[in-house]
């Protein structure tokens, strides 16, 4: 379980297939308070520690992550959003992020905001997969590369998200361009109600 407030951006250092599934090599400052077997969310996707070597980190992803997320794009020398699993005994400052990404988007937008910068994203749409809470609403709570984000002026299959100076300094958000692809996780409570709707028809 995750917050959605990351932590800082990765450099990944060595991508290795094996079969289908990818082996990811990163770096970051907290290497050393890293164990074997932790989860750690990698640009939303929850990803278990495999390896510790030295001041670097190994995480696998499989077929099923990968089809799913952006991190079969990755490459040696980008940045990636990592956040360790929330601590139940403190504030949540995010929403509840599972880590679980839903699917991937598409930036077509970026525009300056005097400051901060709003950026639209467009997922394809699927009717029935919205039945069950995979949308957007006004001023809902979604997971993009991790980074949990107020949603406003949702469409059927876009949405925009406004991003700070902290926030795009601070997470891969100053990487992210008209085109880049992202990763979102939709809120789990609208999944939840959404859920409860469809099960209350029978």
């Amino acid at each position: 379980m995750f917050s959605g407030i990351v932590e800082e951006s990765a450099e990944l250092l060595k991508v290795v297939k094996d079969q289908e599934n990818l082996h990811l090599t990163l770096r970051c400052s907290f290497v050393d308070e890293l164990k074997i077997d932790q989860s750690v969310s990698h640009n939303g996707v929850c990803l278990t520690v495999v390896k510790i070597e030295d001041d670097t980190y190994t995480v696998t992803a499989m077929k099923e992550t990968i089809e799913r997320s952006n991190i079969g794009l990755l490459r040696p020398g980008d940045k990636i959003n990592v956040e360790r699993s929330l601590m139940m005994n403190g504030r949540l400052d995010g929403h509840i992020v599972q880590g679980h990404v839903d699917q991937t988007a598409k930036c077509v937008n970026v525009s300056d905001a005097d400051g901060s910068w709003y950026y639209t994203f467009e997922y394809d749409f699927d009717k029935e997969m919205a039945r069950r809470g995979y949308f957007t609403v006004d001023k809902g709570s979604v997971t993009v590369n991790g980074v949990s984000l107020t949603v406003c002026n949702p469409t059927q299959n876009t949405f925009q998200v406004a991003v700070i100076p902290y926030t795009y300094e601070h997470t891969n958000f100053h990487t992210i361009g008209v085109g880049s692809i992202v990763n979102i996780e939709f809120d789990i409570i609208g999944k939840y109600l959404s859920r409860m709707m469809v099960l209350s028809e029978f």
